[in-house]
Formats: structure tokens, sequence, C-alpha cells
């Protein structure tokens, strides 16, 4: 039986992530796929595709949060790709992670804007 809010969430992460998002989920398979799937169906098979924000406003909710918590840089390298694939400028995502100095600090701002020069570089 096929897991539908799987295969949503796997449209969706094509869309949004491309190859970065299957990294994530194929380092995943040799020790715990179970995680693989469920990072695939709740997050985007019942989150991003529900209505009410676009992509573009999803990821920019995402990349917040992740520079506020300061402690998920890797997913934040993912999410800072996934905003810019789906259309959030680089200015944009400078000053979004700048507004977080004002709530997390600047240790988080800072951690985020570094991550954002490693993306950038490698774009």
């Amino acid at each position: 039986m096929k897991d539908l809010r799987f295969e949503k969430g796997l449209e969706l992460l094509n869309t949004i992530d491309g190859e970065a998002g299957h990294q994530v989920i194929n380092s995943l398979k040799d020790i715990c796929p179970d995680l693989a799937k469920m990072t695939i169906a709740f997050p985007f098979g019942d989150i991003y595709s529900r209505d009410g924000l676009d992509l573009r406003s999803r990821e920019i909710a995402t990349v917040a949060a992740l520079t506020a918590m300061g402690s998920c840089l890797p997913q934040l390298k993912v999410h800072l790709n996934a905003a810019l694939n789906v259309g959030v400028t680089e200015d944009e995502l400078k000053e979004i992670i700048i507004q977080m100095a004002g709530y997390a600090g600047f240790p988080a701002a800072l951690n985020g804007m570094f991550m954002l020069k490693e993306v950038l570089a490698t774009r």
C-alpha cells in the first residue's frame, strides 16, 4: 500500500530541496530508514503541503527558526539552499538572519550568516 503522505512529501522535497534533501534522507537509510520516511511524510507531506502559506513563506519561517535555535546548522544549510530554490533572495536571507540577532542573540545570527556565506560559495 502506498503512503500518500510520503509520496506527496517526496514530491515537495524534490521541489524545495532537490539533491540536498535526498542526501539527508539517504544518510539515514543504513541506520534508521523509518526516521528518513518520517522526515519526508510529516514536515513535507503534512505541513509544507498545507494551504495558507506558499513555499517561499514557509522557508522564510524555517530559516528564521533554525537560525534562532542556533544548534541546527546542518539543517539550516539545507533550508538556506531551499529558500534560494523557492525564490527568497540573498539579501532577504541576510535580513532574516540579522533580524534573529535581536531575538536569539548575536552568536545565533553570526552562525547563521556564516552558514549563508558557505551556502552562497557552493551555489
